[in-house]
C-alpha cells in the first residue's frame, strides 16, 4: 500500500497531466480506450515503485516516459502490425525524454477534448468521458458529484469509448465548420458541467464545488488550446464571473439566497476581474457575438452593479433580447422574462410566462413556476403565488431548494375559506377501494402529471378543460393514439367521479393502428444474451420478456410474492406468465433473497416530491418499480451498438416470432 504522501503525489501528477498523456498515447495507438488503459498501467506502475525509490523529480515526465514504452511494445505485440507502426516505434525509442522537449503537444489534448465531447455520443456519455480522460477523475469520484454509482460511470464511460471505436472516431483535428461544430460540442460539456455544479439539479446541497473547479480548469485549458475563439474565452468569462458569486448564494443553513439579496461583498473579486480579462480577449478574438459572449455580457452587469438597485436590468433586457433572437429555446425565454419583469414591471415579465407555460420543454422545469410565483406575488396575487411554489417545489430534485420553496410558500398568507384542491381530491380518488393495483397506477401516472402541472393547491372547483387541454398537448401531443386515449380515459373517470362535467371536453379521441413490430432474430438474440456485461437487473427482464412472451407492463408489474420460482410461473390469479432456464437462471440472483416488493427496481429511492405509492415500493430496499419509460430507454442504449441503424431495439422486439 502507497504511503500516503506518495499517494497523494501521484493523485496530484494524474490529474494534472492525465489529459496529456492520453493524448498522446491516443495519436499513437488510435484507440482512445486503449490509450487510457496503458496510461493507466502507467499509474499503477507509480504506485508500486515511487514509494521503494522515491518520487522522480520529473513525475510527469516519468509517467509520460512509462506510458509511451508501454505502447511501443503493444505496437509490436499487436498481430495487425504494419510496416509504418513499426517505423513509428523506432522513432519513437529515440525520441529525446519529455523534460528535454519544449513541444507540449497541445493539438493532442485538443483532439483528446474533441473525441471525448464527439456529437456521436450521448450527452451524459460526453460528460463522463470528459470528467475521466481530461479531468483525471475516477469513476466513484464522478458518480459522487452526480449521485450515481460508480458502477453507472464506468458502464457509460465503457460504452462511450466502445461507440467511439465502432464509428471509427478518427484522432484529427477537423477544419472550418466541422471544427466549429465540434468545439461547440466542448463548450456544451463543459458548461453543463459548470451548470452542475453551480445549481445542482438533486441532492441535498445546492452547490457542488468541485464540479464548478473542474469545468473552470477544462475552460481555461480549452481557452488556452483554442486562443483565437471568441466563445470558448466568453464562456470562460461567464464561469469565471458566476464561480465568484458562490460563497454569497448559501445562507448558514445552505439555503439559496436570490442574487438581489446576496451579500455583494462576500462575491470574489479575483474570479470577477478574471472573468473581465476573458471577456476583453473574448472581444479582441472579433467575429459576432455569440450565445456565450451575450451572456457573460448579462454576468458581467450583475458584477458591474455596487447595489441590487444599481443592476442594469433595461440592459440586461436588451441582452436576453440579442439573444433569444439567436438562440430561442424556452429558458432562454423564462431567463428574458425575469429580465422584463424587472426592467418594466412584473405584469410584462408575467405575459412572457404565461405564453411558455405550454412548451413541452419546460414541463418538468422547476424555475418556470418559480419565476411565475415571483411576479404574482409582486403583483398582490398571493394565492396564485403559492400554488406555483408548491409546485415549483414538488418539480425540483434538490432538497435544498425543495425546502426553500416550500418556505416561501408558508410564507403567504391565504385569505377565505379553505377548498377542496387538486392534490386532496386525486388522493381521494385513488383510493377508493373498489379500484384495483393496476387501474390505480394508470390513473395514477395521468393525474400526478395533472398535479405536477397544475399544482396539489389548485382548488378543484377552479380546474378547467382548458388546463387539462394544455396539460395533454404538452406532456402526450406526440404520443400514440393508445397512449393518449388511456389518458384521456383517466381523465373523464376522475371528472365523473368529482363531478367536473366537460373536464376532457378539450380531448378528441384518437384513432390509430398499430404498427408491426419486427421480432429480434437468432443471431440478434445470440449477440444481446452475449453482453454479460450489462446490469443483472437489465439482462433478466430481456431474458423473462423473450421467454414468458407477455407484455413489458405485465412484467414490470410482478412482485416478487407473484412469483412460484420452482414451477417457473407466475400465481394462477397474477396471469399466465412462464418462463425457460434462462430467466430461471438469472431471477434468484436478481431477487437476493428478497420476500417482498417489485421485482424489478429502480437504481435510486425516491426523493420525497416523488415517493410511490406503496405497491410500486419495495419495502425491504426502499426502492420503486423500475418504470416502462426507464426499461425501454436501458433497452435502447444498451442496443445501439448492435443495432446496424444505431438506433437501439425496443423492448416489445424481445417477443419471440409467432
Amino acid at each position: 500500500m502507497p504511503e500516503p504522501d506518495t499517494r497523494r503525489t501521484v493523485d496530484a501528477v494524474w490529474k494534472l497531466e492525465s489529459a496529456r498523456i492520453i493524448a498522446g498515447l491516443t495519436r499513437l495507438v488510435r484507440d482512445v480506450g486503449l490509450a487510457e488503459e496503458l496510461a493507466q498501467d502507467a499509474l499503477v506502475a507509480a504506485l508500486e515503485q515511487w514509494p521503494r525509490s522515491g518520487v522522480p523529480d520529473n513525475p510527469a515526465a516519468w509517467l509520460t516516459t512509462t506510458a509511451r514504452r508501454r505502447a511501443v511494445d503493444h505496437i509490436r505485440r499487436s498481430e495487425r502490425l504494419t510496416r509504418g507502426q513499426e517505423r513509428l516505434a523506432r522513432e519513437l525509442e529515440h525520441r529525446r525524454d519529455p523534460e528535454e522537449r519544449d513541444d507540449p503537444e497541445q493539438d493532442d489534448v485538443l483532439r483528446l477534448m474533441l473525441i471525448s465531447c464527439h456529437p456521436v455520443l450521448p450527452t451524459e456519455a460526453r460528460v463522463a468521458l470528459t470528467l475521466r480522460l481530461l479531468g483525471g477523475l475516477t469513476a466513484e469520484e464522478i458518480g459522487r458529484a452526480f449521485l450515481v454509482g460508480g458502477t453507472v460511470i464506468t458502464r457509460r464511460v465503457a460504452a462511450a469509448k466502445r461507440t467511439l471505436a465502432e464509428r471509427r472516431v478518427p484522432f484529427e483535428l477537423p477544419e472550418g465548420p466541422e471544427l466549429a461544430e465540434r468545439l461547440s460540442s466542448v463548450r456544451e460539456v463543459i458548461y453543463l458541467i459548470f451548470n452542475e455544479g453551480y445549481s445542482a439539479t438533486s441532492g441535498d446541497d445546492l452547490i457542488r464545488p468541485g464540479l464548478c473547479l473542474e469545468a473552470l480548469r477544462l475552460g481555461r485549458l480549452l481557452a488556452e488550446l483554442a486562443p483565437q475563439e471568441s466563445e470558448v474565452h466568453a464562456l470562460v468569462a461567464l464561469m469565471e464571473i458566476q464561480a465568484s458569486r458562490a460563497a454569497a448564494r448559501t445562507g448558514p443553513s445552505g439555503e439559496p439566497v436570490r442574487l438581489h439579496e446576496q451579500n455583494r461583498g462576500r462575491w470574489d473579486q479575483l474570479l470577477i476581474r478574471r472573468g473581465f480579462t476573458a471577456m476583453l480577449r473574448a472581444r479582441e478574438a472579433g467575429g459576432a457575438p455569440g450565445p456565450y459572449l451575450l451572456q457573460a455580457a448579462i454576468a458581467v452587469c450583475h458584477a458591474q452593479a455596487r447595489t441590487a438597485e444599481d443592476t442594469d436590468w433595461t440592459r440586461i433586457a436588451e441582452l436576453y433580447a440579442a439573444l433569444a433572437r439567436l438562440l430561442p429555446t424556452p429558458v432562454v425565454q423564462l431567463n428574458r422574462a425575469v429580465a422584463l419583469g424587472m426592467a418594466y414591471g412584473p405584469q410584462a415579465g408575467l405575459d412572457l410566462v404565461d405564453s411558455l407555460v405550454s412548451d413541452p420543454a419546460l414541463r418538468d422545469y422547476h424555475l418556470l413556476p418559480g419565476v411565475r410565483g415571483d411576479l404574482l406575488l409582486r403583483l398582490g396575487r398571493g394565492g396564485e403565488a403559492r400554488r406555483e411554489f408548491h409546485r415549483a417545489a414538488a418539480l425540483t430534485g434538490n432538497a435544498a431548494e425543495r425546502a426553500f420553496l416550500l418556505r416561501r410558500a408558508a410564507g403567504i398568507a391565504v385569505d377565505g375559506p379553505s377548498l377542496p384542491t387538486l392534490g386532496e381530491a386525486v388522493r381521494d380518488f385513488l383510493g377508493r377501494d373498489e379500484l384495483d393495483a393496476a387501474t390505480v397506477r394508470s390513473y395514477g401516472q395521468t393525474l400526478r402529471r395533472l398535479r405536477l402541472a397544475l399544482g396539489e393547491e389548485l382548488p378543484l372547483a377552479g380546474l378547467t378543460a382548458e388546463q387539462v387541454s394544455r396539460v395533454f398537448a404538452a406532456s402526450w401531443g406526440g404520443a400514440a393514439a393508445g397512449t393518449w386515449n388511456r389518458h384521456r380515459a383517466a381523465v373523464r373517470s376522475f371528472g365523473a367521479w368529482a363531478s367536473l362535467d366537460g373536464l376532457a371536453a378539450g380531448l378528441e379521441r384518437r384513432a390509430g393502428t398499430r404498427a408491426r413490430v419486427r421480432a429480434l432474430g437468432p443471431e440478434e438474440l445470440g449477440a444481446l444474451w452475449g453482453r454479460t456485461d450489462l446490469p443483472l437487473r437489465e439482462r433478466t427482464l430481456w431474458r423473462l420478456l423473450h421467454e414468458s412472451a407477455a407484455g413489458v407492463k405485465a412484467v414490470l408489474a410482478l412482485d416478487v410474492e407473484d412469483l412460484d420460482l420452482d414451477d417457473r410461473r407466475v400465481r394462477p390469479d397474477r396471469g399466465r406468465v412462464s418462463w425457460r432456464s434462462g430467466a430461471a437462471a438469472l431471477l434468484p440472483e436478481l431477487l437476493a433473497g428478497r420476500t417482498r416488493g417489485p421485482v424489478f427496481l429502480s437504481d435510486r429511492r425516491p426523493g420525497p416530491a416523488r415517493t410511490p405509492g406503496p405497491a410500486d415500493l419495495c419495502p425491504e430496499t426502499g426502492r420503486r418499480r423500475l418504470s416502462y419509460e426507464r426499461a425501454e430507454y436501458l433497452f435502447k442504449a444498451a442496443t445501439r451498438s448492435l443495432d446496424p441503424a444505431h438506433e437501439g431495439w425496443t423492448l416489445h422486439q424481445l417477443k419471440p416470432r409467432p
